[in-house]
């Protein structure tokens, strides 16, 4: 296994890293937090060809996951506020469904809609809460053994969330259906967009991590107490420098688990929730490290460390329940070494 970035790898985070960083600032963040969406960095991403470079465009081939996850690593630096993980799960999950998918692909990949994916039981009559249902034209899901495709006007009104994220509840009763696979098949490939999506989620919060983690040592280097920056006082410093092997580990997981789904290794979907679950967690204490370090100017507007931890809050929640998952995850480990034997 070798993590080291290829040269067009390099290239891809360079130029993603490049337009957030001009058109994700924390004061456009801000301005975007009524709705969660902002249209022009929206554009701005399409225009580099994101999220369609999840798919093949029969010119070059969809991105690997791995390539994947270094995006949504940026868009977690910057707090992007749009629907990158969103539309690359849905993407490759269109992608999944063959010709039947290929009208919805090609509109989602073209920029012509926003898409995503409900996570969230199918109960007649009960919306779902899904992320960026604020925005998305195309919701899917499973309902029953189908999956499907939802096409519909977003309401552009989201539930009022701690990360002031496009949130809304949806159903996939409404709208135009399309029917992408049914039985097996349906199960088979919303389980990998599940995977995909802890995988992405995991890597998008090893950026909120790694943001905060530096707005938190640039505040203890220029803050000072008693004639000196506290940042040279042990308890600070030693839990800094916790956090940067958190944040590495974090970064390790979510690029170990991205390599394995690429090539197909029997442990993918375990390291996914590893992944996910380590990050989420990281990324919540970091968060509030930093946040504190800042004193009570943390917890004020004007600062911009609450808008990470808030989004680390909000993010790793989105998926649902780390507790869950912590016993999915040991279900699957325990299948693994029962495998092994």
């Amino acid at each position: 296994m070798d993590l080291n970035l290829a040269p067009e790898e390099e290239q891809l985070v360079d130029a993603v890293g490049s337009l957030l960083r001009r058109e994700s600032t924390p004061e456009r963040v801000r301005a975007a937090e009524k709705t969660g969406f902002d249209s022009d960095l929206w554009i701005g991403l399409q225009a580099l060809g994101i999220p369609s470079m999840a798919a093949s465009d029969g010119q070059s081939d969809a991105a690997s996951l791995f390539q994947l996850a270094l995006v949504a690593e940026q868009c977690g630096v910057t707090l992007a506020s749009a629907p990158v993980l969103e539309g690359l799960v849905a993407i490759r999950l269109l992608a999944r469904c063959g010709e039947v998918a290929d009208d919805l692909l090609a509109s989602m990949c073209s920029g012509s809609a926003i898409s995503t994916i409900s996570f969230g039981s199918v109960v007649a009559g009960m919306p779902s809460l899904v992320s960026a249902g604020a925005i998305a034209d195309l919701v899917i899901g499973l309902d029953g053994d189908e999956l499907i495709a939802s096409r519909s006007v977003p309401s552009y009104l989201r539930v009022e969330n701690l990360g002031c994220l496009p949130l809304a509840f949806r159903e996939l009763e409404v709208g135009d259906r399309t029917v992408l696979a049914t039985g097996s098949a349906a199960m088979s490939a919303f389980s990998s967009a599940t995977t995909d999506w802890k995988v992405l989620a995991a890597a998008q919060l090893v950026g909120v991590s790694s943001a905060a983690l530096d707005l938190g040592v640039n505040y203890v280097k220029s803050r000072e107490v008693f004639g000196a920056p506290i940042g040279t006082f042990q308890t600070i410093a030693h839990r800094l420098a916790d956090d940067v092997t958190a944040i590495d580990g974090a970064r390790l997981l979510v690029q170990k688990a991205g390599w394995a789904l690429d090539e197909g290794r029997h442990n993918g979907d375990a390291l996914a929730s590893m992944a996910w679950l380590f990050a989420s967690e990281t990324a919540v204490n970091v968060t509030r490290d930093a946040l504190h370090y800042h004193g009570g100017y943390g917890f004020t507007t004007e600062y911009d460390i609450q808008l990470y931890f808030r989004r680390a809050k909000a993010y790793s929640l989105i998926w649902g329940d780390p507790r869950s998952e912590y016993r999915r995850l040991a279900d699957a480990l325990f299948t693994l070494a029962g495998a092994a034997k």
